[in-house]
């Protein structure tokens, strides 16, 4: 059950990189920059959950708090988020350079510092978990920016949606577990 979760909340942190590959796909990036993009991404999806993981242990060691309840409420704000943003029609001009891969790397990689905070209620594989959000994102990331000339720019925002559903399952679940 443990390895289900990880990999649906790799799949939830995935799909803002997604939508958003999706829609800068069609700007004609060239395919070694796809792949340098999407390596970006993965590396941000693999260092920010550790990142988080250690903010996580500092709180959870310093405020006694249940930490499903942390991790739920987490996914949940997320996924609120993630479903909010999904509706909004607003349209970011994306910066074909090296740093504005970097910013998109960021960018959608917030959630996973967040995410990696309330880790250690779901595995004590941090390592592994991270590495599978690495993957995920990465490859998620590179079929976005090659699907994106050919898909609609809403599909976006349904595989948002998606994503932000799945994770909102999921902080519920915790936060009543």
């Amino acid at each position: 059950m443990k390895i289900v979760t990880i990999f649906l909340i790799a799949l939830s942190l995935s799909m803002d990189a997604f939508s958003l590959a999706l829609i800068y796909g069609t700007q004609g990036i060239s395919k070694r920059d796809k792949i340098i993009l999407a390596i970006i991404v993965g590396m941000y999806h693999f260092i920010m959950p550790l990142i988080g993981l250690s903010i996580g242990s500092f709180l959870t060691d310093k405020i006694i708090i249940n930490t499903n309840i942390l991790v739920g409420v987490i996914l949940t704000l997320i996924a609120i988020e993630m479903i909010i943003s999904s509706f909004k029609d607003k349209e970011e001009k994306f910066l074909l350079s090296l740093a504005g891969y970097f910013l998109f790397g960021l960018s959608v990689s917030i959630d996973s510092l967040t995410a990696g905070i309330g880790l250690p209620a779901i595995t004590n594989s941090f390592f592994s978990s991270a590495l599978v959000f690495a993957i995920t994102s990465t490859i998620f990331t590179y079929l976005g920016l090659n699907l994106g000339n050919i898909l609609n720019k809403k599909y976006g925002k349904v595989s948002t949606m998606i994503g932000g559903l799945i994770l909102l399952i999921i902080g519920i679940i915790y936060i009543f577990k």
